[in-house]
């Protein structure tokens, strides 16, 4: 048996002010043919259990190359074309193969491919012809279009948001795959479209629940695997919305129904599954009036994970404006800063301008009087079972008088807030403080969840709104709640 695993992926946000290229890829992670590293990557799970599997179980693995780019702005149609070129031609190297895993993103968006995953799984599967197995793994903020379903065999996309699966529907995947090979199963997708976009953070209540129980289901009655698509509402493309995938062991009719099931509870509970996003002041005094424990806003629309820059800071305004002691916001995208503070000197004091950069949308920067009161070099934190590089880092307090004041970390590779090595390795612990001002949507709830007493989401600047309403959609398939009164969901497959 013989199989070959590629990875090209990314989040584009087609409202981000920050252009991608192919550069972009290889600044961030690029693992030419046979040079993955062996430790996990987010979207490079099939391809690393592949490998893992392979030497295990005796099958013959070759690996094409990886790509990753930090979500930003539409990629250019040569980069993108020059990245899936050179799978290609590597998958043609490669031939006879009996399988093919992809491990994609699921809403990379290059100039005149929307669809850009459904494109490279059209020439895939020219290539390959109809008899090989294709298994494609995919994050819950992908567009799962009608395309790409049909041309694959199996698809998996995570369960967990914050992604902390991935390596688990990697193994989920690459099993389905080796099972369909030795015809132990006949995969069939059933695919139902509620016909809207949510937001479903899975660490809590109504969605935990949910999540539970298709996890259940799954093994059971011949359906093979449950994922759901919460879409990705930072992206103009006709194809944006949740769905729901249902792939059963050649049970078409008990997929379909189950598939509709699922997306009829979506429907029904729609605007329920998260608390709505309060506005930056309300967001910032209901912070700064928790008096238990500490309190975390969670940044959304200023999240680098969503394509947005990571420097905006109408919220440090706030905080500044208010007097506000004991806070932290973490972290914010200023190489030219960090370097300013490396070349100061831990415990230094200089006067800093910082944020405020990559566009209007990032708000007027910020002039403070800063202590240095943090340095690291090739600094990292953990998303899961990976580790993200932030670059070099500085942790500086603002306006210092001696008193525990607004501390900001500031980082020169643009990434979102993971984990708490964001602090530690700058010698900082977040939970000696009050407040706690994280630009993430929700991968921040793992590792700084359990230090909270509260968590607030809040509209405060930046190109990845909560709220899709506050979009101008010009490519989006009309009508889809919550743009519009909610329309009749849909069967696509």
């Amino acid at each position: 048996m013989r199989l070959f695993a590629a990875s090209l992926a990314t989040e584009t946000n087609t409202f981000s002010p920050i252009p991608t290229s192919r550069a972009s890829f290889e600044s961030t992670f690029y693992a030419p043919a046979g040079a993955h590293p062996d430790e996990p990557k987010l979207c490079t799970a099939p391809l690393l259990v592949a490998r893992r599997r392979a030497a295990a179980e005796g099958f013959e693995l070759v690996e094409g190359s990886s790509f990753w780019a930090e979500p930003s702005g539409t990629i250019d149609t040569a980069s993108y074309e020059s990245m899936r070129d050179e799978i290609l031609g590597q998958l043609r190297e490669a031939l006879p193969i009996d399988g093919v895993l992809m491990g994609f993103h699921g809403a990379l968006v290059a100039a005149g491919y929307d669809d850009a995953e459904g494109d490279i799984l059209e020439r895939v599967r020219a290539i390959v012809g109809p008899d090989c197995v294709i298994g494609c793994e995919y994050d819950p903020h992908c567009h799962l279009t009608e395309r790409r379903v049909r041309l694959a065999d199996v698809t998996v996309l995570f369960k967990e948001y914050p992604h902390i699966d991935f390596m688990d529907r990697g193994e989920e995947l690459v099993t389905l795959v080796l099972e369909a090979i030795r015809g132990e199963i006949k995969p069939v997708s059933s695919l139902y479209d509620p016909r809207l976009v949510d937001f479903f953070p899975t660490t809590v209540e109504p969605m935990r629940s949910f999540v539970d129980r298709i996890k259940s289901l799954e093994g059971r009655d011949g359906i093979l695997s449950v994922s759901i698509a919460h879409g990705f509402s930072h992206a103009d493309v006709a194809d944006m919305g949740t769905r729901v995938l249902v792939v059963s062991d050649d049970r078409k009719q008990a997929g379909d129904s189950l598939a509709r099931e699922l997306g009829e509870e979506l429907r029904q509970s729609r605007g329920k599954w998260a608390k709505p996003a309060l506005s930056l002041e309300e967001s910032v005094s209901r912070v700064l009036d928790n008096n238990e424990g500490t309190a975390i806003l969670a940044e959304a629309a200023d999240n680098a994970g969503g394509g947005a820059a990571s420097d905006n800071t109408l919220v440090i305004h706030e905080l500044r404006r208010l007097g506000a002691r004991s806070v932290a916001i973490a972290p914010v995208w200023d190489a030219q800063a960090v370097s300013f503070c490396q070349m100061a000197g831990l415990g230094s004091r200089l006067p800093l301008r910082f944020g405020g950069k990559a566009s209007a949308g990032s708000g007027p920067p910020v002039d403070a009087d800063v202590e240095v009161i943090g340095l690291a070099n090739d600094a990292w934190q953990y998303f899961g079972a990976a580790r993200v590089p932030v670059g070099d880092a500085a942790a500086v307090r603002l306006d210092a008088d001696g008193e525990s004041g607004i501390d900001v970390i500031l980082i020169s590779s643009r990434t979102q807030a993971f984990s708490t090595e964001l602090f530690t390795q700058l010698g900082l612990d977040p939970a000696a403080y009050r407040v706690l001002v994280l630009k993430s949507a929700q991968h921040f709830a793992g590792a700084f969840g359990p230090l909270a007493s509260l968590i607030v989401r809040g509209e405060t600047g930046g190109c990845c709104p909560t709220d899709p309403r506050r979009h101008d959609y010009t490519r989006l398939a009309r009508p889809i709640w919550p743009l519009d009164p909610l329309p009749d969901g849909r069967a696509l497959i």
